[in-house]
Parts: C-alpha cells; structure tokens; sequence
C-alpha cells in the first residue's frame, strides 16, 4: 500500500459523517437520569459529559462550591438527594454518585 501524504487521513481510516451519527462508544452512549438527578439536569437522556456539564452549571448558579476549598461541593436539598445525603462531596466523589443515577 502506498504511503499517504502527510497531512492527509490513511485510505483505511473511515471519515466521521454527520453529528447524527450514532455515539460509537459508551462513554458517549445517551443515559437515562433518576427522578433525583432530574431535577437537576432534566429528564432527557444524556451523555455522561453532558450531565456533569450541566451539573457543574447549577452548582455554579446557585454558589455551592466551598469558597475557601473550590473543590469542594456544599450540596443544597436536590444535590443531597443525587450525593446520598451528604452535605459536602469533592469534586472527586461527584462523579461515583452521578454514576449511581444513570441507567
């Protein structure tokens, strides 16, 4: 097989198509929230990186992350629900819990 050129895709790499091309992995696979995490990102399925972008734009909204520590997340009655009750998570430990509400 000749060599491509630099600068060009190899003739075996397929082209990506169109933004409606089915999500070729699982991390990109649409996932359905709990009633608890709907209420914050809404009821729509979602990719996981969206449902952390949209988590990440309440917690900002509404000023939940500590002042002092920007790591740290001080959860409000709907984030308790998604963060099983807690009051403070990481930043770290907010994705173990998100994960518990995506089917």
């Amino acid at each position: 097989m000749p060599k491509s050129k630099p600068g060009k895709p190899d003739e075996r790499v397929k082209a990506t198509g169109s933004a409606a091309q089915e999500p070729t992995t699982g991390f990109l696979k649409p996932l359905q929230p709990s009633p608890e995490l709907a209420a914050i990102v809404g009821s729509d399925p979602l990719p996981r990186p969206d449902v952390v972008s949209k988590v990440w734009e309440y917690i900002k909204k509404h000023k939940l992350q500590n002042p002092q520590n920007k790591r740290e997340i001080m959860a409000d009655e709907k984030l308790q629900a998604v963060f099983g009750g807690k009051n403070k998570v990481s930043m770290f430990e907010m994705n173990k819990h998100l994960a518990q509400h995506l089917k």
